[in-house]
This record gives C-alpha cells, sequence and structure tokens, in this order.
C-alpha cells in the first residue's frame, strides 16, 4: 500500500503539468506511457524511450529532458536545477503554479 501511496505522490504533479501542456493528465499515472507523453511535450522523438534503457545515458537524458521541460514553460537553468534533483517539487510548482506552456524548447504554440 506504501508504494502505491509513493507513486501517486510522483504522479500527481506529473499529471497537472501535462494538462497544462494539453495532454491527458491521465497518462502520468501509465508507466511507460507517461514518458513518451512526455518526450513529445518537449519536442523529442520516441525513439530516446530506448535511451533510458542504457545505464549512464539515462541519466544524461533525464537531465537534458528537465532542463528543456523547464524551457518549455519558459523557466531558467535555475529552475531546471530544481527539476532534477528536486522534481516531485518542481513539477507540482510548475503545473499547480502560473506557468504556462509555450512547447518545445519555449517556441510559442497556439493553445
Amino acid at each position: 500500500m506504501g508504494i502505491l501511496i509513493v507513486y501517486l505522490i510522483a504522479c500527481v504533479p506529473l499529471a497537472l503539468v501535462y494538462k497544462k501542456a494539453n495532454e491527458s493528465p491521465v497518462a502520468a499515472f501509465i508507466p511507460i506511457w507517461n514518458t513518451i507523453v512526455l518526450l513529445k511535450i518537449v519536442g523529442k522523438p520516441i525513439w530516446w524511450l530506448l535511451l533510458l534503457l542504457i545505464p549512464i545515458v539515462n541519466l544524461i537524458v533525464v537531465i537534458i529532458l528537465y532542463i528543456e521541460l523547464a524551457q518549455c514553460f519558459s523557466k531558467g537553468t535555475g529552475f531546471a536545477i530544481g527539476l532534477i534533483f528536486l522534481s516531485w517539487i518542481f513539477l507540482l510548482i510548475l503545473g499547480a503554479g502560473d506557468a504556462t506552456y509555450r512547447g518545445p524548447a519555449g517556441t510559442a504554440q497556439a493553445a
């Protein structure tokens, strides 16, 4: 039961971010699919999912994804560092705060 609670705590902030990016918040709760949606939000190809299976490379990929996610919401380097080290908290700030989704790498997109 405890694992389920931790999983939900981790997924709720991600669901809020997905909602702001005009994606289904339900996707945040589905393993693998949540990563595919995150790749779509930051504008990366789906084959990057395979890079997440390679040790060490996966750490670099996650750092890149969080940096680009921050850019998608017009956030700076400090916020990206927060996403890397305190992801649950900074995803909650991103999802529940006043940040707006600008598209991959911060490019303006029609809503």
